[in-house]
């Protein structure tokens, strides 16, 4: 098998400052909620806002169940038929306005075609209060440190579709 050297990813590799890593579930289990299940939007929004986790599940459940009243889309019947829960999802027009309504300014960080440019690194990821968005996923990230419930970075490689800061 023929293996080609390329002095540049060495170097490239070599800039990547990992993002350090710390467990958080938001407070969920403290609200009463056991197992695993696909609420990372209401953990991160949690863990970033320091609001309590089922303030953030009620506020969006209500959200999302307004909103699927409104909308006639796949996702909105979908929120709708399972009781516009927050662990069955959340339109991202309900929890963008959510969040930026919590102080948060959102940045794009990937446009159409220009491929990945911003990853889940420390060295490109400003520091402050963050909830990041990668895909079909949201992660909190505060100082340099992502607070989860697992580590969504893939090693640095993971794409970063935009981040909300906290003015």
């Amino acid at each position: 098998m023929f293996s080609f050297f390329n002095p540049f990813t060495r170097l490239a590799n070599s800039r990547r400052q990992v993002l350090g890593f710390q467990f958080n579930d938001g407070g969920r289990e403290a609200a009463g909620f056991k197992g695993g299940v696909g609420d990372c939007v209401v953990r991160a929004i949690a863990i970033a806002t320091q609001l309590p986790y089922m303030q953030v599940y009620e506020d969006l459940r209500a959200a999302n169940a307004a909103y699927a009243n409104q909308r006639n889309d796949k996702l909105a019947r979908r929120l709708s038929a399972k009781g516009a829960s927050p662990r069955n999802g959340n339109h991202r027009n309900v929890f963008h306005e959510y969040i930026l309504g919590h102080g948060f300014n959102w940045v794009p960080t990937m446009k159409i075609g220009a491929g990945c440019e911003v990853h889940l690194l420390a060295n490109e990821l400003p520091s402050g209060k963050l909830i990041v968005r990668v895909s079909k996923h949201l992660t909190a990230v505060i100082n340099g440190v992502i607070q989860d419930t697992h580590n969504p970075s893939r090693g640095g490689s993971r794409c970063v579709y935009g981040y909300y800061i906290k003015r």
